[in-house]
Parts: C-alpha cells; structure tokens; sequence
C-alpha cells in the first residue's frame, strides 16, 4: 500500500482507483500517455521487486509479470464502469460483501462521510518514515496521513473529488457497481456449490499438504502431486480457477493447466 503511496507522488499520474488482490493489481489512471502509466507501474514494480528481494533474498521476481494498459475515454461511462470493475475484484474473489469492507484498496474512499484518521507523516522521525515505507524517500507530504494499520490512507492521493464528480452520486456508484461485470460473475458463481474465502482456504494448505504428501508447501510438490492437490481444493472447497490461482500463487494459466489435468 505504501508502495502505491510513493509511486503516486514520484509519477506524472493521478491514480482514480486501485485494488490489490493477492496474485495480481489494478489501477485505474488519468494520465498524458501510455508511457506515463507504463512508467507509473514500473515503478509500482521495481520498488516492490527491491523489498523482495531484501526481504526474501528473491531477484527480478516481478520483471516476468505481464502488464496489461488498456486505455480509457473521460465519455460514455467508461470511467465508471472500470471502476466498478476494479472495485468489484474483491467482492468477486469471495473476500468481502462489499469494496467498501477490503481495505488494500480505494473500496472506502468515496462518498465516505467519516474520513479515516491517522497520524500525520510529519510526527515521524526519518528513521521511523524509512522503517515504515522500506525507502529512503524524504519529499513526500508531511500532513499525509498513516493509518493504524502502518499504510499510508489513500484518501491522501487518490483523486477523491474527480471520481466523486464523475459518478455525481452513491446511488449511481452503487448502481455501477451491483451491475459490473465483477458483480455479474458473483453472481453466476453463488448458482454453484457453496463457496469458501481465500483466507479459509490459504489456513487450510500447509495441513492438507502435510496430510496428503507429508509436505507444507504448495510450490514444494511435483506436478502430480500439484494436480492432486487442485482436484482437492475443488472437490473439498468448491474452488473455481481463479481461486485456486490466488491461494496456491499460480497464474490463471498455470491454474487452468492443472485443472485440465484433473
């Protein structure tokens, strides 16, 4: 979340919307170019790749991700509608009931009435900022605010005003988002079996790796014993593709392949 925080001060791009999920991001942005929106998820990705790698000693472990820039136009409700879309990953994903309930996003941001609170970066020493955000970075602004989760709020640099003006009220919003085509695949999957949240599923593996193959990762078995496992999750939770990708740390290629191996 800080990471978003930095890149959005440091590039030449005002970001309307975000969600981080936990195999892969979206961002809706207002920029002059492609190559400023390129550039603003670059960097999103460099400074996350420098954390990795001093944290888990993990090299160029985001240079291969692919990164997908789909323009937009300011008319015909494409704004709102890729919002809602972006919103809506979360509650899709089985997370939340609604965006506003996800907090690694923009879910509760608009049309609040009760701004959140925070502790402004300006009562940090340099050494607690440099603790907190994992750079050296010394030019951000002093009366932005972090949370009590230790992030800085993204009401502080996500264009609030320009969305709020853009979908004029939280009816619309609302109305965007019960009818984007994230709430329709919600929807379509609530006619199947019951479903389980990612959390319930991610504290479930190491145990059932450990029950099934004596193992306590996932990435620890060989393909087999991967499309065993996925033939579990399906058959134990009811886990679709997408899911399975999220909490096994797979693409949804790689997920799919061993799905069709079942």
């Amino acid at each position: 979340m800080n990471f978003v925080a930095i890149q959005a001060h440091a590039s030449r791009v005002v970001i309307l919307s975000f969600i981080l999920m936990s195999n892969h991001v979206h961002f809706v942005l207002k920029a002059d170019s492609k190559r400023d929106a390129k550039a603003f998820i670059e960097g999103f990705k460099h400074r996350y790749s420098l954390y990795l790698r001093y944290k888990y000693g993990v090299k160029e472990f985001l240079r291969g991700n692919d990164v997908r820039i789909d323009p937009i136009s300011w008319y015909d409700e494409d704004p709102e509608k890729a919002i809602a879309y972006v919103e809506m990953n979360c509650v899709a994903a089985n997370i939340c009931s609604h965006p506003s309930q996800y907090p690694w996003g923009t879910g509760d941001v608009f049309f609040n009435p009760v701004k959140l609170t925070g502790r402004p970066l300006g009562a940090f020493s340099k050494r607690a900022c440099k603790r907190l955000l994992h750079t050296d970075v010394e030019s951000l602004p002093e009366d932005w605010l972090v949370g009590a989760d230790g992030y800085i709020l993204p009401q502080n640099y996500i264009d609030v005003a320009a969305v709020e003006a853009c979908f004029k009220t939280p009816q619309r919003m609302n109305w965007f988002l019960s009818n984007s085509s994230k709430a329709k695949k919600r929807l379509e999957a609530d006619d199947n079996l019951p479903a389980f949240r990612d959390q319930v599923i991610l504290a479930a593996i190491p145990d059932l790796c450990q029950s099934l193959f004596g193992k306590r990762k996932f990435s620890q078995l060989a393909r087999d014993g991967q499309v065993e496992f996925v033939r579990q999750l399906h058959f134990r939770f009811s886990a679709h593709v997408n899911q399975i990708a999220r909490v096994c740390g797979l693409t949804y290629e790689q997920a799919a392949r061993l799905m069709d191996s079942i």
